[in-house]
């Protein structure tokens, strides 16, 4: 019984020591200046580098700090900008990868022509990498990692950090495959037969090294399928497409009869694509127990399915317009092409754009003006007077009654809208009698208060007109002699 009990106490002492010793290790820098010298600056550099393999991140940078502000033409200067941005790399964390990117990004603008410049612009090709979420997620760490290794790929394809970086590119364009691939799964589900098909085809266009591109092939045939016989070119093309680039895929064997069926040719199997399929298989790794079991409870996607030879994407991926969408639909030189794989038919939906001349609003006479009013033409030449004495009057036609001038009329008959004019009119009538009453109110109380503090009252019917009263006031004479 003793003896059990020290043998589960010795076991489960060996399993902590196992799980502590990873985090007790010294991490080495690796230092590459191995002079022997006691210089101040290379004092302080390599007491820098001691602090960054303890862990001491602060103090390490306060020290380099210090070194590129007294001695500022050391040797060891671009050393210690690198040592700086390594330190927070070391650190991780969000705010600390930030400040990582953004010292890593100022080595390669002071020192471009250094080798520590490819092995800078991996490391931050390297955090956004680390940074990516699973296929279902957002996408924005997927989209900086592709940006960020293929400016190491094009600026240091020679780099020693080449492979890396390509195979980040590989893994990143596996995990975006794979979110095209769910969605366009989604939309087959549900019936979205247009929408899963376009989703299919650009992701297998511009992501051939995609693990499941013979089954998202597949997905887009069915949909094509169910779409009708208008898409059977592009049917057809879905299934050559599993045959000839994916000859080891569990589909070809479908695919062929399908085309047999569909009395379309069957082509060959491409030897290169065999190739690379056979080394696939061969070289793929396996998901471990353990990876299987925390898969769902971490955020990391998983990239053991993803291509380790090929060359990767250098652009950006494209969305598609669907080929329901008719191919080409617009008005003057502006053009609507539809996406790759074309068709025609299954839809009644057209595109097209406004020409690049005056829009209608500007044109057209105002709706609410009650009639479209007549614009003489340039050319029209006025009729002289003695013509207009001489024409015979064309007999004036009866004016119906005049469109009731407001937005939305609708399909009101004209008694309806005389209806609707008349009680306009007594709203309108019963606001200005409103407003009279108003007015009178406040002139009578404007009245009474001059009345009781002894000012004349001013009002219109007490107003005498002054040349009224002058003439009054004044007598006429009498007249004398006989008349």
């Amino acid at each position: 019984m003793v003896s059990r009990a020290l043998r589960t106490a010795a076991v489960g002492a060996a399993l902590a020591a196992m799980v502590i010793a990873p985090a007790c290790r010294k991490k080495v820098y690796i230092n590459p200046i191995a002079k022997d010298t006691q210089q101040p600056d290379k004092v302080l550099f390599d007491t820098s580098l001691g602090d960054i393999q303890h862990g001491r991140y602060e103090r390490a940078r306060l020290t380099l700090q210090t070194l590129m502000n007294t001695y500022d033409t050391s040797e060891y200067l671009a050393k210690a900008k690198l040592a700086v941005a390594d330190s927070w790399f070391r650190e991780g964390g969000a705010h600390g990868l930030a400040q990582a990117e953004a010292e890593y990004k100022d080595f390669i603008l002071f020192y471009p022509q250094m080798e520590e410049s490819a092995e800078a612009q991996e490391k931050v090709c390297q955090m956004q990498y680390d940074q990516v979420d699973k296929a279902d997620r957002d996408n924005l760490h997927a989209r900086r990692a592709l940006d960020e290794c293929r400016t190491m790929l094009a600026q240091y394809p020679n780099s020693k950090f080449a492979p890396a970086a390509q195979q980040y590119l590989r893994n990143t364009e596996e995990v975006l495959a794979e979110g095209e691939n769910k969605v366009g799964t989604f939309y087959l589900g549900k019936g979205s037969f247009p929408a899963a098909t376009n989703r299919f085809q650009a992701m297998t266009d511009q992501y051939p090294l995609y693990s499941k591109g013979a089954d998202a092939l597949w997905d887009m045939a069915e949909g094509y399928h169910h779409m009708g016989d208008n898409f059977e070119n592009q049917e057809a093309a879905a299934y050559t497409k599993i045959v000839q680039e994916y000859p080891l895929s569990a589909h070809v064997a479908e695919a062929k009869a399908k085309l047999t069926a569909m009395h379309r040719p069957v082509p060959e199997a491409d030897p290169v694509a065999y190739a690379r399929e056979k080394f696939e298989q061969q070289n793929r790794l396996k998901r471990s127990l353990l990876s299987k079991a925390t898969g769902p409870f971490i955020g990391r996607p998983d990239v053991t399915l993803a291509a380790r030879s090929g060359t990767p994407q250098m652009t950006d991926f494209t969305p598609y317009v669907p080929v329901s969408v008719p191919q080409v639909a617009g008005v003057g030189d502006n053009t609507v092409t539809a996406g790759q794989g074309g068709g025609t038919g299954g839809s009644d939906v057209s595109a097209g754009t406004v020409g690049s001349g005056k829009s209608l609003i500007e044109t057209q006479p105002d709706a609410r003006e009650g009639g479209p009013a007549a614009t003489p033409a340039a050319n029209t030449i006025s009729p002289k007077p003695s013509d207009a004495k001489n024409a015979t009057a064309p007999p004036a036609a009866i004016a119906g009654p005049k469109p009731l001038p407001q937005n939305h009329t609708g399909n009101l008959t004209p008694k309806q809208q005389a209806r609707l004019l008349k009680r306009q009119q007594d709203a309108m009538r019963k606001k200005q009698e409103t407003q009279a009453k108003a007015k009178k109110k406040q002139q009578d109380e404007e009245d009474r208060k001059k009345k009781k503090s002894g000012q004349p009252a001013d009002t219109q019917s007490g107003q005498a007109n002054p040349a009224n009263s002058t003439n009054s006031a004044t007598t006429t004479p009498p007249t004398t002699g006989k008349q």
